[in-house]
């Protein structure tokens, strides 16, 4: 076992020094051919401790998840333009390579949250929606058809994007709406949404993820729920991971660690009816035991990407 881990970290770590080196993260043949390099080294199950690994090997961790984001970004935008450059942007999403993988995903995410959640939800928040929201897009379009959304980013050019693509869609342009602002900056607004999704990258580390996660936990309001998507073994080395044991205000619903080339994990929490100033004084998170075999396992990386997605004030009409 010591073995498999060794050389995992030895592999992880060349294709890190390729990738840093790279000139630029932008789409390119370089970029894809080593992210997907990258992608296929941490699929296969590898018990590995993120918290034991040598301090050079976790710098490496940490900067790769920083690259991984930034050429996840980019990728997206690049797609996020071609699309919106067509009358009707929806019609054209498969031309975005790993659409299929977003389409299963979603569908995971949706069957996670019907288990938990007794009714549909109407209104969602999605926390670093990006310029290529597909999640909301997928959810809206194909589970829940009468939901509003409602995506945050930090980008203002990346939601001009991302609002491109639902604006000729009668439906959907009055069901997204985006806006652009720090999550730790919106408060009271919190308690509007039944569910709020946090993308893998919103929270780079540790501490930004738990920052965020209390925030949700102080203003969201008691019984919404919270999905999130966080990393197991060796895929740690692509996203941040979330430890339920960080959802503090949080009932911990179901925890999903795929076994096949689905990436991400997938958590479920309801927020506890408690006082705010419970959460400040460590107030840990209840946690139920795990659903995970009640979830059928599929594989919807057909590429073995890296590609999930990660993070306008006012509603264009």
């Amino acid at each position: 076992m010591v073995c498999q881990q060794e050389i995992l970290t030895q592999k992880v770590t060349e294709l890190y020094e390729k990738i840093s080196s790279l000139d630029s993260l932008h789409p390119s043949e370089d970029v894809n051919t080593l992210f997907t390099q990258l992608v296929l080294t941490c699929i296969p199950p590898c018990p590995i401790d993120i918290t034991k690994l040598p301090k050079r090997t976790q710098e490496i961790r940490s900067n790769l998840i920083r690259l991984c984001g930034e050429a996840e970004g980019l990728l997206e935008s690049h797609f996020s333009t071609i699309l919106g450059s067509y009358e009707h942007p929806l019609d054209h999403l498969n031309l975005f390579p790993y659409y299929p993988n977003y389409l299963k995903l979603s569908h995971l995410e949706f069957t996670i949250l019907t288990q938990n959640c007794t009714h549909v939800p109407n209104r969602i928040a999605f926390v670093g929606s990006g310029p290529l929201p597909l999640t909301s897009i997928v959810l809206a379009t194909h589970h829940l058809k009468t939901t509003a959304f409602h995506n945050y980013d930090l980008d203002p050019s990346a939601n001009s994007k991302a609002f491109r693509l639902v604006l000729s869609d009668s439906d959907l342009s009055r069901r997204m709406f985006f806006h652009t602002a720090n999550i730790l900056s919106v408060t009271n607004g919190l308690k509007d949404y039944d569910v709020v999704f946090l993308a893998a990258l919103v929270g780079m580390d540790n501490e930004e993820k738990i920052q965020v996660i209390d925030h949700l936990g102080e203003y969201m309001a008691p019984g919404a729920y919270l999905m999130l998507r966080s990393a197991n073994w060796a895929r740690a080395f692509l996203y941040p991971v979330v430890d339920p044991s960080d959802l503090r205000g949080f009932e911990v619903l179901s925890v999903f660690h795929p076994t096949d080339e689905v990436i991400n994990s997938v958590i479920i929490a309801r927020k506890l009816p408690i006082p705010i100033c419970s959460i400040h004084h460590g107030l840990g998170p209840i946690i139920r035991p795990c659903k995970c075999s009640d979830i059928e396992a599929f594989n919807p990386l057909n590429h073995g990407n890296l590609i999930e997605e990660l993070a306008v004030d006012e509603h264009l009409s």
